[in-house]
C-alpha cells in the first residue's frame, strides 16, 4: 500500500529545539516498513497548530490526496492530535479524503473502521480539543503574569531595545529576560522623532520623506531599509515612552483586545512623554480622516495641492501643463486619467488662480471685521468643550472612585483573613489595576485641550495686529511659506464654472495666531476642520 507520513509540532522553536519530529518520523518509517507498506511521501510541518486548517505542508498534503487518481491510499500520523486537535475540522477533513478513497491512520491510537471506530477517533478529538485549550489556558495566564512582573515575554526585542537575561529562571531552566534600552538603534529612534517634529533642512517631513532620509543615511533596521510602514509604527507605538503592553492582540480574531485586558510592562523609555504626545498631536493633525494635507502634498510645488477639487465631479484637481510647459493648469484627475469625456470641467490657469485664492482669504477671511467675528465664535466652541469635557471628567472621576473603593474592600477582607489570598484573588485585583489605569488614561484624554488656551485671553487689539502679520504672510514672496499655511489653513477649494468655494478650519486660525503670539511663527498650525460657518467662505451666523 503507498502511504503518505505526516509529522508535526506547533512551534518553530520546539521543531528547533526538540526531537519530537525526528521521533515521529523514525516510529511512522518503522511502523509503514513493518506492514509491508511503501512511503511515497514525507510531510514535515514545523511549527504549526492543530487546532485549525491554516498550515502551508498540510494543505499540500490534502492536496495532493485529492488528486485522480490519489498520489497515496493512506495518511500515517503517529497520534490523532499531529492531524488535528479540532473534531469537527478533522471529520470534515476526514469525510473528504474518503471520497477519493484516502485514509487517516494513527499508529500509536488505532481505530477500526466501522462506526464503533469513527465514534473512538471523535471521542480522542474531543479530549485532544480539550486538552489543547487547557494549555493554551494555562500558558496565557503564565505569560500574563511573566509580563506584569516586568519580563519580556517575546523572542525578538522591538527596534531600539535588546532582550537582556536577568539571573531569575523560569520554565524548562531558561533565564527570564527583560528589555533594556539598544544604544545604538535607540539614537536612531530618537532622531524619527526629532525629524517628524522638526522637519527636514527647514521643510516639514512626513513618514514617507523620513524613510527616504534615513536611507540617504544608510540607516537600516535591523538589516533592511526603513519603510513607511516601519518609521509610522515607531512613531505611534508607546513602547518607546515606556508604556509597553502585553496580550493586546488576540493572534486568532486577529483583532485588538479591550484595554482592561492589556498587561502592562515597566520597561525603560527612549523619548520622553511630552515628545512623544507631540508627535501624537502632530500625526492625528496630518492623518486623511483629520481633512489636512497628506504628507505627499506638503512636498508638492503646487499652492493647492491636494485641497483644490473639482466641483463638476467632486474628483481632485492636478497639475497639468502646455507649450512644453509654458502654461500651467489645475486640471480635473478625472479628465486627466480617463480623457476629456469622463467630466465637463474646464482647465484653470494656475498662476491666476493661486493669486485670486490668497487675495481673497488674505483681504476677506483675514478682514479684521470678520477675524473678530470668528475669533469670537471660536471663544464660544471653547467654553462649550469645556464643558462637555468637564462632564466626561467628573463620570470618569466618579467610576474611579468606585473602583478605588472596591479594591481597598478587596485589600481588606484579605487582609482580615474573610478571603484568602489564592489565584483568583490575586487576578482580581490586578484585573481592578488594569481597569483603574484604563479610565485614568481615558481621563488624561478628556482633559486634553485641544485648543491653544492662550487664545481665548487675545484683546481685539491683540486679533487685529496677529490678523495683519498673517495676511502679510500669506502676500509674502516667499511661496513655501504661503503654501504651508494655505495647506492647514483650508480644508478644501472648490470649483465649479466660474465659482470657487473656500472651506476652512476655526482651530487652525487659533493655533496659527498662537504660534506667532508665542514667536514661533516660522511654524505651520494644524487643523480641525470647522471654522466657515455652513461649509462655506461667507461669513454668517452659525446654526444652533
Amino acid at each position: 500500500m503507498h502511504v503518505a507520513l505526516y509529522a508535526r509540532v506547533s512551534t518553530t522553536r520546539q521543531a528547533d529545539n526538540d526531537l519530537s519530529i525526528p521521533d515521529q518520523l523514525r516510529q511512522l518509517r518503522e511502523w509503514a516498513a513493518a506492514n509491508g507498506h511503501l512511503v511515497i511521501q514525507e510531510y514535515v510541518e514545523p511549527g504549526a497548530s492543530a487546532t485549525d486548517d491554516k498550515r502551508p505542508v498540510f494543505q499540500q498534503m490534502i492536496s495532493d490526496a485529492m488528486m485522480k487518481p490519489a498520489a497515496f491510499e493512506v495518511i500515517v500520523i503517529h497520534s490523532l492530535s499531529r492531524f488535528f486537535r479540532d473534531g469537527i475540522e478533522f471529520g470534515v477533513y476526514e469525510r473528504k479524503l474518503a471520497k477519493n478513497k484516502v485514509k487517516v491512520v494513527s499508529i500509536t491510537q488505532p481505530t477500526s473502521d466501522d462506526a464503533g471506530g469513527e465514534m473512538m477517533r471523535r471521542i480522542i478529538c474531543m479530549f485532544d480539543e480539550h486538552q489543547s485549550k487547557e494549555i493554551s489556558k494555562h500558558v496565557s495566564r503564565s505569560m500574563k503574569e511573566n509580563a506584569r512582573q516586568g519580563y519580556f515575554n517575546g523572542s525578538k526585542a522591538p527596534f531600539g531595545y535588546q532582550a537582556v537575561a536577568t539571573s531569575t529562571t523560569g520554565s524548562r531552566g531558561r533565564q527570564k529576560k527583560k528589555l533594556a534600552i539598544d544604544p545604538d538603534e535607540a539614537e536612531v529612534v530618537r532622531l524619527i522623532y526629532r525629524l517628524y517634529l522638526n522637519g527636514i533642512e527647514g521643510r516639514g517631513a512626513g513618514v514617507k520623506e523620513i524613510a527616504k532620509y534615513l536611507a540617504t543615511l544608510g540607516y537600516q533596521s535591523r538589516g533592511k531599509p526603513w519603510s513607511i510602514q516601519k518609521v509610522h509604527w515607531t512613531l505611534s507605538n508607546t513602547l518607546y515612552m515606556g508604556d509597553y503592553y502585553f496580550n493586546v492582540m488576540d493572534s486568532k480574531a486577529k483583532k485588538p483586545r479591550p484595554p482592561e485586558e492589556w498587561i502592562k510592562t515597566e520597561i525603560p523609555a527612549i523619548v520622553d512623554a511630552d515628545i512623544f504626545e507631540r508627535v501624537r498631536v502632530l500625526r492625528e493633525s496630518r492623518a486623511p480622516q483629520s481633512g489636512t494635507a497628506i504628507p505627499k502634498v506638503m512636498s508638492s510645488p503646487v499652492l493647492l495641492a491636494g485641497i483644490i477639487k473639482c466641483g463638476v465631479c467632486g474628483n481632485r484637481m492636478t497639475l497639468s501643463t502646455g507649450k512644453g510647459g509654458k502654461y500651467r493648469y489645475y486640471k480635473c484627475t478625472s479628465r486627466r486619467g480617463q480623457g476629456n469625456h469622463a467630466c465637463s470641467s474646464k482647465n484653470i490657469p494656475m498662476e491666476k488662480f493661486d493669486e485670486m485664492v490668497l487675495n481673497q482669504v488674505a483681504n476677506t477671511i483675514f478682514h479684521p471685521d470678520r477675524l473678530q467675528i470668528l475669533m469670537s465664535e471660536l471663544r464660544e466652541r471653547i467654553q462649550s468643550g469645556k464643558n462637555s469635557r468637564q462632564e466626561v471628567v467628573s463620570e470618569l472621576e466618579r467610576q474611579l472612585k468606585i473602583m478605588d473603593e472596591k479594591q481597598n474592600r478587596l485589600l481588606d477582607a484579605i487582609e482580615n483573613g474573610i478571603v484568602e489570598l489564592d489565584e483568583i484573588t490575586h487576578h482580581r485585583s490586578q484585573q481592578n489595576k488594569t481597569i483603574r489605569e484604563a479610565l485614568l488614561i481615558k481621563m488624561a484624554e478628556a482633559r486634553r485641550t485641544p485648543l491653544p488656551a492662550a487664545i481665548e485671553y487675545l484683546k481685539p487689539s491683540q486679533v487685529d495686529l496677529l490678523g495683519k502679520a498673517l495676511r502679510s504672510k500669506l502676500l509674502a514672496k516667499d511661496s513655501n511659506l504661503a503654501k504651508g499655511y494655505m495647506q492647514l489653513l483650508l480644508d478644501e477649494v472648490l470649483v465649479e464654472d466660474e465659482t470657487a468655494t473656500i472651506k476652512g478650519s476655526y482651530a487652525s486660525l487659533a493655533n496659527a495666531m498662537h504660534q506667532m503670539k508665542i514667536g514661533t511663527n516660522n511654524l505651520v498650525p494644524t487643523l480641525i476642520p470647522n471654522w466657515c460657518a455652513r461649509s462655506d467662505s461667507n461669513a454668517r451666523p452659525l446654526v444652533s
